[in-house]
């Protein structure tokens, strides 16, 4: 490791892995939806305004990030994120109203792309190049575990204290120490690596290579695949299966936990094994448990069925990240960005399928997932190179 890591770890990397603890609270964006078309008695199109409010964001905010990271470098730029985020845990406190909590998964939006954007680079300046796999896989791992506990904590909230609202302080505080734990933390950058003035302006030109387009492509689609997925989930278990969306928003943590496992199991994995190897086995998984949980109206093969799904999933993002970003080292900050913006795919997919959902069921929409699998397979077939 580079020289920031000479002394304690605790001052240096673990405040920056905190950081994607903090990552993983724009998940709950999934529970909340259902939640939402609850408390205001929305149409399944209007309830999925709310992950579009989030991920919208990606698209807009990734270049103007690049340029905001290349002139104040990553660290500040992670603790802007900070307190945008913070912003969008405190109108939902004050007042609870579908154009405060449209507003709020706003900002939560944007300072999460703000974070996505900045963490990866951040985290590539204080470890050894032939580490960067392992740790940014470690990453999505802290990342994994916030996005389960994320309705765990909502569903405590609603048994203890009667509403699901109180996520919003308690993400809050969480926020607030990230930000002074990195704050305070002696994280030094490489200028040349980190201030670097152009980067935004490179950042659209990395899509005349193909390969580049084709991994971005799979980062909007595994993000859209997951988003829709948690959206549907709630309302597909209470449909089908009769379950209140107190105990149907489990299935998403469900899914989270088999995702955090299975960002532990790929850590290792991949340290033997080549990532296409990995990726190629993962999707004819996934592709089969899907089936399963549309076409099996039993709760029990629904809901492992879903954990199958979650273990294969895990590591599509980490393994196209790492792909991406070591494609070409001299451009990390610009490829980051670039990657990042294809989270977007959250806003894309939810909206398509609350479309579909209203006009037949829930079992109809989740074909779009089913046709996002067959895609990542092809792309893990015949494009990623190792």
């Amino acid at each position: 490791m580079q020289k920031n890591l000479n002394v304690n770890p605790f001052l240096v990397l673990f405040p920056i892995l905190f950081s994607f603890f903090v990552m993983g609270f724009v998940d709950i964006v999934g529970i909340a939806t259902s939640y939402v078309k609850q408390d205001f008695s929305l149409n399944d199109k209007l309830a999925n305004l709310l992950p579009l409010m989030v991920f919208l964001w990606f698209a807009i905010c990734s270049f103007p990030t690049s340029i905001i990271m290349g002139r104040i470098g990553r660290k500040k730029t992670v603790l802007l994120s900070a307190l945008v985020t913070s912003i969008g845990m405190v109108i939902p406190i004050f007042n609870y109203s579908f154009p405060t909590i449209l507003a709020a998964f706003a900002f939560l939006g944007i300072g999460n792309t703000i974070l996505q954007v900045s963490l990866n680079p951040l985290l590539t300046s204080v470890v050894e190049k032939g580490k960067i796999t392992s740790m940014l896989t470690l990453g999505q791992f802290i990342k994994a575990i916030s996005s389960f506990l994320g309705p765990i904590v909502v569903g405590i909230a609603v048994s203890f204290w009667g509403n699901w609202k109180y996520i919003f302080p308690i993400y809050l505080a969480l926020t607030l120490l990230s930000f002074i734990w990195l704050y305070g933390s002696p994280v030094t950058e490489n200028k040349e690596e980190s201030l670097e003035k152009n980067a935004g302006h490179k950042m659209f030109s990395l899509l005349k290579d193909t390969y580049l387009l084709s991994l971005f492509s799979v980062i909007v689609l595994i993000v859209g695949f997951e988003i829709g997925l948690m959206t549907a989930v709630p309302k597909y278990l209470h449909e089908y299966c009769q379950l209140p969306l107190e105990k149907g928003g489990l299935g998403c943590s469900l899914y989270y936990i088999a995702r955090t496992l299975g960002t532990f199991i790929g850590s290792i994995l991949l340290a033997k094994v080549a990532s296409r190897k990995v990726f190629i086995v993962s999707m004819f998984i996934a592709i089969a448990s899907f089936l399963s949980f549309m076409f099996i109206k039993d709760t029990i093969i629904i809901l492992v069925s879903l954990f199958i799904i979650g273990l294969a999933c895990a590591n599509v993002f980490p393994i196209i990240f790492s792909n991406a970003i070591q494609s070409d080292s001299s451009k990390i900050n610009e490829i980051s960005a670039l990657m990042i913006m294809g989270v977007a795919g959250g806003a894309l997919i939810p909206p398509v399928m609350g479309i579909i959902s209203d006009v037949t069921n829930q079992l109809t929409s989740l074909f779009v997932l089913l046709g996002i699998l067959f895609y990542m397979l092809f792309v893990a077939l015949y494009i990623l190179k190792k």
